[in-house]
C-alpha cells in the first residue's frame, strides 16, 4: 500500500509540483487549496491527485480535512505544509489584519495541519513533516515583517518538534525556497528582476518549482531517515548558511 502524502497548497506553483514529484516516487497524493475551484478541478483533472478545499488557519477545518482524506486514502504519513500567503507592507503602514493573516496561515496553519498527524504518527511509528519556510524567514525582507516573522517561526517549529519525533521514527524538517520560477514572480518588472532581484544571485537565475519538490521528495524518502530538524536551503547561493 502506498504512502498518503497530503501537501497543503498543493494545486498551484510550487505545491503543485511537489504534489506531481510525491506521486511520481509512488505516494497517493492529496493537495489542499484555499479559494481557487476552478484551478483546483484543472490540476486534478490533468494529475488525478484529488484535492481538498478548507483554510489551514482554521483547526477545526484541519481537523475535518484530514479525517475526510484518512478515509479516502488512508493515514496520512507525510504532510508538507506548504500552504502560505503574503501581505507585504512597510511596517509603518503594515495593518493589524496583514499581520494576523499571515501569521494565521504561514505559522498557525503549520501548527494546525501538524497536530492533527502527530498522533497516528506517533502511534504508527512513523512520519514525515516537511516545512516549506522561505530565503526571507532567514534573512529578512523590506516590507515583509510579517512573512518574514512566519517563516522563521516555522524554522523554530521544525527544529523543536524534530526533538520530540525523533524516537518514534518521524523527521521533521524544513525547505528555504529562494526566488522561483512561478506565477507570483512573472508580475515582477523585467527592470526589477534584472537590475534587482538577478544579481543577488550567484547561479544567475530563478529557481524552478520542480527543484524544490525534488528537496520534499527527498526529505519524504527513506533515504532521508537519519535527516531531522535540518533547513535545507535552495537558493541558488542567495543566502549561505
Amino acid at each position: 500500500m502506498a504512502r498518503v502524502a497530503l501537501v497543503t497548497g498543493g494545486s498551484r506553483g510550487i505545491g503543485a509540483a511537489i504534489s506531481k514529484a510525491l506521486q511520481a516516487a509512488g505516494y497517493q497524493v492529496a493537495a489542499t487549496y484555499a479559494g481557487n475551484d476552478e484551478k483546483a478541478a484543472a490540476f486534478t483533472a490533468e494529475t488525478g491527485v484529488k484535492t481538498y478545499k478548507w483554510d489551514v488557519a482554521d483547526y477545526e477545518a484541519c481537523k475535518a480535512g484530514i479525517a475526510q482524506i484518512e478515509a479516502d486514502l488512508g493515514p496520512v504519513e507525510i504532510l508538507v505544509n506548504n500552504a502560505g500567503i503574503t501581505r507585504d507592507a512597510p511596517f509603518h503602514k503594515m495593518a493589524p489584519e496583514q499581520w494576523s493573516q499571515v501569521i494565521n496561515t504561514n505559522l498557525t496553519g503549520v501548527f494546525n495541519m501538524t497536530h492533527n498527524v502527530w498522533p497516528g504518527m506517533r502511534e504508527r511509528k512513523f512520519g514525515r513533516i516537511i516545512n516549506i519556510s522561505s530565503v526571507n524567514g532567514q534573512k529578512g525582507q523590506f516590507a515583509q515583517v510579517n512573512y518574514a516573522a512566519a517563516k522563521a517561526g516555522d524554522l523554530g517549529f521544525t527544529k523543536a518538534l524534530a526533538q520530540e519525533g525523533a524516537r518514534a521514527n518521524i523527521t521533521v524538517n524544513a525547505i528555504c525556497p529562494g526566488y522561483i520560477n512561478t506565477d507570483m514572480m512573472s508580475t515582477i518588472p523585467e527592470k526589477v528582476m534584472d537590475g534587482v532581484i538577478l544579481p543577488q544571485i550567484p547561479v544567475g537565475r530563478l529557481g524552478e518549482p520542480e527543484e524544490i519538490a525534488r528537496c520534499v521528495t527527498f526529505l519524504a524518502s527513506d533515504d532521508a531517515a537519519f535527516i531531522t530538524g535540518s533547513t535545507l536551503s535552495a537558493n541558488g547561493g542567495q543566502l549561505m548558511t
